[in-house]
C-alpha cells in the first residue's frame, strides 16, 4: 500500500490531479502553527468535473454486486487497520489530538468499513398483497445516485468512512470536500479504496478552500442527488437552502450543546470517569461533548473537585509526544473563541476551578478547565464550546434541570447519571435529544444510529439505520390475476 502522506492532489474519476488553475492551499500543523504540506486547491471547474466523474460510473456501480461491493470495503477495512500507525500519525499532524486519540480513530473509522461491508449484502426489500386483494406490491431499494459528502476536520478519517461506507454498499459514486485544515486523512482514504478495488470515478475527493463557490452549484445544478453533511448548524442551514432547489435528498449532523446531567444517586466514580470522556475526547472538539453540566446541589462539590482533579493532572502538549494527554486546538479562531467563552463566564460569576487560560507560545494550546456556579446567562450556555472546558451549574429540582438542558436550540446527545431505573428512563425520554450516554459517557459506534433532533440534523448515519439514507424505495404495482 501507498503511504498515506504520498497524495496531496485532487482525486477526479480515478487521477490525481492539480486544480484547473493550479492553486494549492496550506495544510497546517496546529501544533506549533507551521505549514505541513499544500495540497490542491479545487475550483469550481473542479467540482463539475468530480460530479460528471461520479454520473459517468453510477450506472455501473448500481449494478456491481452487493457482494463485490462488500469485498471491496472489507479490504479497505483491513488496509486501515494494518497501517494504523501510518494514519494516525497523519491525523496527528494535521488536527493535533493526541497520537493515542488519533490510532483510536482509524480503528473506529476502519469499522464503518467492515460494518457497512456486513450491511452491503443484507439490503432487502418487501412483497405483499394491497387489503382488497387485487394487486401484488413489490418494494425495492436502489441506491439514491451520485452524493456530495461534506466532512469536518475534527474527525477527519472517520467522518469520511462513516459517509463513504454505506454509500458504497448502496451502490452510490460519491463527491467528497473534506474540511480544508484536514484534507490528507480524506486523499488517504481515496488511495486506499483505490487499492481495494473501488473503480474510477465511484469516490472523487476535491479539497479547496473555496467550499461557497464550489459546492453551490453542485447542489443546484440537478445531477447530485443526496447531500451528507457533518458541520456547523450554521452552515447546514445554508446548504439545506441551496439543497432545496433542486430537492437534493439531504441528511445533516449538526452542532450540538450537550447536557451532562448527575443526580443525588449517582455513581460519582462513573459520573467523573464519564465526564472525563464525554467532555475531553478529542479537547472538547466534538459535536458530542458534554458542555453544560447540571449537578444536584448535594454532590456538585465533589463532582467538581474530583472532575477539577482530574481535568488538571492531564498533560497539554503536541499529539505526538508519548505523553501528551491534551492536544492543541484546531487553529486561531478557535483558540480565540473559547478563551472569550471562559472570559465572559468569569465576568458574569463563574469560579475557574482550574486551568482558565490558553498555554502561551506555538501551537493552539488551552488549559483544560472546570468553571463552577455558571451563571445561567453566561455565553457558553448557549452554544458549543468545542473546546476543553466543561461548565458546571448546580440544581435542587429534577424536572428544572431537565427543562434548562433542554433550553437549547440543539438537540443531538444528552448524559444522564443515576442508580434510579425509574429515574434513568423518565430522564432519558424527557431530554430533547437523539442520543442519550445512560451512564457511560461516549455513545458513538458504527452499529448503532447516529443523530440528533431539533437543528442538531436530520437523519441518522451508521447501523442498520445509516444505509437507509442512501437509498430509495420503489414501489412496483402490478394485477393479482386468478
Amino acid at each position: 500500500m501507498s503511504h498515506p502522506t504520498d497524495h496531496k492532489g485532487l482525486f477526479i474519476g480515478g487521477r490525481w490531479s492539480d486544480s484547473a488553475d493550479g492553486a494549492r492551499m496550506p495544510v497546517i500543523n496546529p501544533a506549533n502553527g507551521e505549514t505541513l504540506c499544500t495540497v490542491a486547491d479545487g475550483t469550481p471547474t473542479d467540482g463539475r468535473a468530480a460530479v460528471a466523474a461520479a454520473v459517468a460510473a453510477q450506472a455501473s456501480w448500481a449494478k456491481t454486486p452487493p457482494r463485490v461491493r462488500s469485498e471491496i470495503l472489507y479490504r479497505a477495512y483491513e488496509a486501515m487497520v494494518a497501517d494504523i500507525e501510518q494514519f494516525a500519525t497523519l491525523i496527528t499532524l494535521e488536527m493535533g489530538k493526541p497520537l493515542a486519540e488519533a490510532r483510536g480513530e482509524v480503528r473506529y473509522a476502519a469499522e464503518f468499513f467492515r460494518w457497512f461491508a456486513e450491511e452491503a449484502v443484507r439490503l432487502d426489500g418487501d412483497f405483499g398483497h394491497t387489503p382488497d386483494g387485487s394487486t401484488r406490491a413489490m418494494v425495492l431499494a436502489q441506491p439514491v445516485g451520485p452524493c456530495l459528502l461534506i466532512t469536518p476536520w475534527n474527525f477527519p478519517l472517520a467522518m469520511g468512512t462513516r459517509k463513504i461506507g454505506p454509500a458504497i454498499a448502496a451502490g452510490c459514486t460519491m463527491v467528497l470536500k473534506p474540511a480544508p485544515q484536514t484534507p490528507l486523512s480524506s486523499l488517504a482514504l481515496a488511495a486506499v479504496l483505490t487499492e481495494a478495488g473501488l473503480p474510477d470515478g465511484v469516490l472523487n475527493v476535491v479539497p479547496t478552500s473555496r467550499a461557497a463557490a464550489v459546492v453551490e452549484p453542485l447542489l443546484k445544478g440537478g445531477d447530485i442527488r443526496k447531500l451528507s453533511f457533518t458541520g456547523s448548524t450554521e452552515v447546514g442551514r445554508l446548504l439545506l437552502a441551496q439543497a432545496a432547489h433542486a430537492v437534493v435528498k439531504t441528511s445533516m449532523e449538526l452542532g450540538g450543546n450537550a447536557p451532562f446531567l448527575v443526580l443525588d444517586d449517582a455513581d460519582l466514580d462513573r459520573a467523573v470517569d464519564s465526564a472525563m470522556t464525554a467532555k475531553m475526547r478529542n479537547m472538547g472538539e466534538a459535536c458530542t461533548a458534554a458542555n453544560r453540566f447540571f449537578v444536584h446541589e448535594a454532590v456538585v462539590d465533589d463532582f467538581a473537585r474530583k472532575l477539577a482533579e482530574r481535568m488538571g493532572a492531564l498533560v497539554v502538549g503536541p499529539g505526538l509526544e508519548a505523553n501528551t494527554q491534551v492536544g492543541p486546538l484546531i487553529d486561531p479562531p478557535s483558540l480565540a473563541k473559547v478563551t472569550a467563552l471562559v472570559d465572559d463566564a468569569v465576568s458574569r460569576g463563574a469560579r475557574v476551578v482550574t486551568g482558565g487560560k490558553a498555554d502561551r507560545g506555538r501551537g493552539y494550546f488551552y488549559r483544560p478547565t472546570v468553571l463552577v456556579d455558571v451563571p445561567a446567562d453566561a455565553n457558553l450556555c448557549f452554544t458549543e464550546i468545542f473546546g476543553p472546558v466543561a461548565a458546571i451549574q448546580s440544581f435542587s429540582d429534577l424536572e428544572d434541570a431537565v427543562r434548562r438542558a433542554n433550553d437549547t436550540e440543539w438537540g443531538l446527545v444528552g448524559y444522564v447519571f443515576t442508580q434510579d431505573v425509574d429515574k434513568a428512563f423518565a430522564v432519558s425520554e424527557a431530554l430533547e435529544v437523539g442520543m442519550v450516554g445512560l451512564n457511560v459517557g461516549i455513545v458513538s459506534n458504527p452499529a448503532t444510529p447516529f443523530g440528533g433532533v431539533k437543528q442538531s440534523g436530520i437523519g441518522r448515519e451508521g447501523g442498520r439505520y445509516g444505509i437507509e439514507e442512501f437509498l430509495e424505495r420503489k414501489l412496483i404495482v402490478m394485477p393479482r390475476r386468478a
